[in-house]
């Protein structure tokens, strides 16, 4: 959380302490709906098209298992980029819905055209494929995919796409719509900033039915968006400062964020590219990227190789980075930069990368 953010937090945690449950039965649902169309509002979407959950998490879990229009004999897909817990929802869908599920992975190095054509045989290889699982930045190499190019594709297939969004609003300058998908879940705890433990999940108005009411919830009419998330008591204090996020994120601005995000991504990577011997994974085409990029030593794909770089860039040179596992092609490190970070942290970086890089001092 940004300062004014983490002081409007303690503020409303002050007053749910205080005023306790007489304001969580008096006021808190009236609050709790002005923080929902306040996301809205932002999102582009309308107010019964959202609802919030504890996080991205959350509402993709809710999303894909809810998703009822599968029968027996249909198949499910999904990308080796994709989130763990995702992968996980959708391979739970072979004991819940009777569907085949198919993994495929995304070509490296990655260009525009190489993933479209990797999405377009997959589709072409399993024509039974009614649900596709499909991630806007991907949490393990920041890959962004051209989602609405790849909607589009799915559409005409005759497969629905959960988009996972929870680490691109925020991170990117864009409107739900722009998605063109039908099913979409949200972070507003990383890149917008509000406190740990919101979220929200969209539904285009016209395909609520087609997603199950959770654990049929009786507390809102089946018509109603809210009854596909029943969380039960959330923190009341982090949804309320949710409007305190999204209003520095405005004042901010959604462009001038990604702009940052992205000035700093390629002020270290353009210098790490010069090493031969460092593998990006992320590409630099225009609008596959923006502050997430992943990298590996040359030939070092184990967790082992990678835990031990992660450990001599934190302890050698007070770098944090975060491995990654799930890369069809091998392990890689992560790299991600925040508004805050300032070049001379990524000099750091940098300078720390041209001696861990170097066989002398294999780690």
């Amino acid at each position: 959380m940004a300062e004014p953010v983490r002081r409007e937090f303690i503020r409303q945690s002050d007053m749910v302490n205080y005023e306790n449950s007489y304001y969580v039965r008096q006021r808190f649902w009236l609050d709790f709906e002005a923080v929902r169309a306040k996301v809205a509002e932002a999102a582009g979407a309308a107010p019964d098209e959202i609802a919030l959950t504890r996080g991205a998490t959350e509402a993709l879990q809710l999303l894909i298992g809810g998703y009822n229009k599968l029968k027996s004999g249909d198949a499910v897909l999904y990308a080796d980029l994709d989130y763990d817990s995702m992968q996980y929802a959708m391979n739970a869908l072979k004991a819940r819905r009777g569907v085949d599920v198919v993994k495929f992975d995304v070509p490296e190095p990655a260009t525009r055209q190489a993933v479209l054509g990797a999405y377009a045989r997959a589709f072409d290889a399993n024509p039974k494929t009614r649900l596709l699982l499909l991630t806007h930045v991907s949490n393990r190499t920041g890959l962004v995919m051209p989602i609405a190019e790849i909607v589009r594709m799915a559409k005409v297939k005759g497969i629905d796409t959960v988009v996972d969004a929870a680490h691109s609003w925020g991170q990117l300058d864009f409107k739900v719509g722009e998605l063109e998908a039908d099913f979409v879940g949200f972070n507003l705890h990383k890149w917008i900033g509000a406190p740990l433990g919101v979220g929200f999940l969209y539904i285009r108005k016209d395909r609520l039915a087609d997603i199950d009411r959770d654990m049929g919830d009786e507390e809102f009419p089946e018509t109603d968006i809210r009854s596909r998330v029943h969380t039960g008591t959330v923190n009341f204090a982090a949804v309320l400062t949710v409007p305190a996020a999204i209003a520095l994120h405005q004042e901010i601005g959604a462009a001038a964020k990604q702009a940052r995000l992205r000035y700093l991504r390629d002020y270290w990577v353009s210098r790490v590219r010069a090493f031969r011997d460092i593998e990006i994974l992320t590409p630099d085409e225009v609008g596959l990227y923006s502050a997430i990029t992943s990298f590996r030593l040359a030939g070092k794909t184990s967790k082992s190789d990678n835990d031990a770089v992660v450990a001599k860039l934190r302890d050698g040179y007070k770098v944090l980075t975060v491995r990654r596992a799930g890369v069809a092609k091998g392990q890689c490190i992560r790299v991600t930069p925040a508004l805050y970070t300032e070049e001379a942290d990524l000099d750091r970086l940098v300078e720390a990368l041209a001696v861990v890089r170097r066989p002398s001092e294999e780690v």
